[in-house]
């Protein structure tokens, strides 16, 4: 199955990492993730990469988890908030303007970055969303069966049902063909 890029933040792609299965297996895999997603430049290298950063990436996912899917007042919401403030603290990746062949001006970062800087950009991203009260407003969870993906609703009359539409929405379409099918055949 492709990575999804469609829950309207960042830090919500993130969560959807760990569905169907774990989609960070492998540090080409998180690489590519971390290239998707737009947290570096298309063709940045991160060669550097290694897998101690599958497991910082994967203990910030679980922490946005925590915090988006629960109130406040436990002791592990406390725990992932405490960890999101500190990583929201380091400093992201240092864009520049360069100028291609073509003489279009592209973005490039000034340097390789590290896991650190990447994980502030998606803990910074997780502040944004859990501060901002129109966000959280929009915020749902996709109602397919066995679907536990969150996304930000943004559409006209904030009636989206599912996290993709050609997805979990498909599914849960041609199910209810099929009943409808059933009960005319019966």
């Amino acid at each position: 199955m492709a990575l999804r890029f469609d829950a309207g933040r960042v830090c919500l792609d993130l969560l959807a990492t760990s569905h169907p299965g774990e989609r960070l297996d492998s540090v080409g895999a998180l690489c590519a993730w971390i290239e998707e997603v737009g947290l570096v430049p298309a063709g940045t290298g991160l060669a550097h990469a290694d897998e101690s950063w599958i497991v910082q990436f994967r203990e910030v996912r679980e922490s946005v988890g925590r915090l988006v899917r629960h109130g406040g007042g436990s002791v592990s919401y406390g725990r992932a908030l405490g960890r999101i403030n500190e990583v929201a603290l380091g400093a992201p990746p240092a864009p520049r303007a360069v100028r291609h062949d073509d003489g279009r001006l592209v973005r490039e970062l000034a340097a390789p970055p590290g896991p650190a800087a990447l994980l502030a950009l998606l803990a910074r991203d997780a502040v944004e969303l859990l501060t901002d009260p129109v966000a959280r407003a929009a915020l749902r969870e996709c109602e397919g069966d066995n679907c536990p993906l969150l996304y930000l609703d943004t559409s006209r009359g904030r009636r989206r049902r599912w996290c993709s539409s050609e997805a979990c929405g498909n599914r849960e379409r041609v199910a209810r063909h099929r009943r409808r099918a059933a009960l005319t055949r019966a």
